[in-house]
């Protein structure tokens, strides 16, 4: 029996409809950018398996250090307790990060992440003696599926039925350098009818909006009001952190930095689960006191694991070396020329690029989950990229050590795939 038919028997998988897609793709290996399934067929990862493997599958650098790591220490509670591979993380990190953020919260995933973020907005108010209830999140924005989150995502296809029972939210446009004055005007008026507590935001590119990407200076003025007004600004990078938009985090590319910052996906490189919310000492003061009842009271079982932690301290030394950094420029000059050559095509209706994010918007009507979705991405799988199309876009967001005939296999691909629609 194939692992295919086996997987059939048991095995509920995320985001899907089995009675629509009954069958999961057997993976058995995946070495740097390559998949290979169980009849030996391979795949290029053009999406670095939902932006985590950003070092390559099975990074043998990661592999290696996590591996000395399970000699020494695997597990441990962090309640009470900590280790060096935490404390040096930390360290790494904190350099890395934008220059207010002093605090790191550890946890497991990137909804966890937010969850916290959330938390952290809600409670540095009520520490502080004045209870605000609202959020404000962008329209169609994705931060995640656990409760918190779900309530700051504006996606309804994934909501739908616990609308009634989510978080009090004002959803705003994304600023794209026409509508300023009228994000402006909202955020006044949500301000004056309501006790805002936080705003949520994944900055410059929203992932599962379709790489839909942000004017840089209406963000700032956005995120200027929110300081003015004492609302906690939570930058969601667990898509956008890490290099992919060109810098470490997006938030580096604004001069008004995020009082918290949620990060995941490759944090810990793909390959463990590991989540951290950031904050600045502002935050971290609000709830430092001898109240116990301020405290975060917040935890996760397998939070600071030992072995997470050493992968992704290990995947913080490849980012910030000098080969990956080489390779990430490589890759938006690529980008950048493949985007100057597929505009012109008739089937094209835009393109966009931040960092090492390319996307590009069919002039197609297409259902976010149909049949033509599905034609397209059959269709890659069946020339050998695994590209995954948000509805009308198809985006890369390959590993950083993609090598240059491998990226030009995607891009010739994603051009053939037009001539099928």
């Amino acid at each position: 029996m194939t692992l295919k038919e086996r997987d059939k028997k048991h095995i509920w998988h995320p985001l899907t409809q089995h009675k629509l897609h009954p069958e999961a793709l057997a993976i058995t290996k995946a070495k740097n950018c390559i998949l290979t399934d169980e009849d030996g067929k391979t795949y290029i990862d053009a999406i670095a398996s939902w932006y985590t493997c950003m070092y390559g599958h099975c990074n043998p650098y990661i592999t290696e250090r996590v591996y000395q790591q399970m000699q020494q220490l695997d597990q441990v509670v962090f309640s009470g307790f900590t280790h060096e591979p935490a404390v040096k993380l930390s360290e790494a990190l904190i350099e890395i990060l934008p220059d207010n953020q002093e605090k790191l919260f550890f946890n497991d995933n990137g909804s966890t992440s937010v969850e916290i973020g959330i938390k952290m907005a809600l409670q540095y108010h009520f520490n502080k003696g004045e209870k605000r209830n609202t959020l404000i999140a962008f329209q169609d924005g994705f931060h995640g599926d656990t409760f918190g989150a779900m309530s700051v995502s504006g996606l309804s296809v994934y909501n739908g039925p616990f609308e009634d029972l989510l978080l009090d939210v004002k959803r705003i446009p994304t600023p794209n350098g026409e509508n300023h004055e009228e994000i402006l005007a909202q955020l006044e008026t949500i301000v004056t009818q309501h006790k805002v507590a936080g705003f949520i935001y994944e900055p410059l590119v929203q992932g599962a909006a379709a790489m839909k990407m942000h004017d840089k200076a209406g963000l700032e003025l956005i995120l200027q009001f929110c300081k003015k007004h004492n609302i906690i600004t939570v930058a969601d990078e667990v898509m956008t952190g890490f290099g992919k938009t060109g810098t470490y985090f997006a938030s580096n590319q604004l001069n008004t930095k995020p009082d918290v910052m949620c990060l995941s996906k490759a944090l810990s490189a793909g390959l463990l689960p590991m989540a951290i919310t950031s904050c600045s000492q502002k935050i971290y003061d609000a709830f430092y006191s001898n109240d116990i009842a301020k405290g975060l009271f917040h935890g996760h079982t397998y939070s600071g694991n030992p072995l997470a932690c050493t992968a992704a301290l290990a995947g913080i030394e490849l980012l910030t070396s000098k080969e990956i950094q080489d390779n990430i420029s490589t890759i938006i000059t690529s980008h950048k020329t493949f985007g100057k050559h597929i505009r012109q095509h008739h089937k094209v209706a835009s393109i966009r690029q931040t960092g090492i994010i390319f996307a590009l918007d069919l002039n197609i009507k297409m259902e976010r989950y149909g049949n033509l979705r599905d034609k397209l991405f059959n269709f890659f799988m069946s020339k050998g990229v695994f590209l995954r199309p948000l509805g009308a876009t198809i985006y890369i967001l390959a590993p950083y050590t993609i090598s240059k005939k491998e990226l030009e296999k995607v891009y010739v691909t994603i051009e053939e795939a037009l001539e099928i629609l």
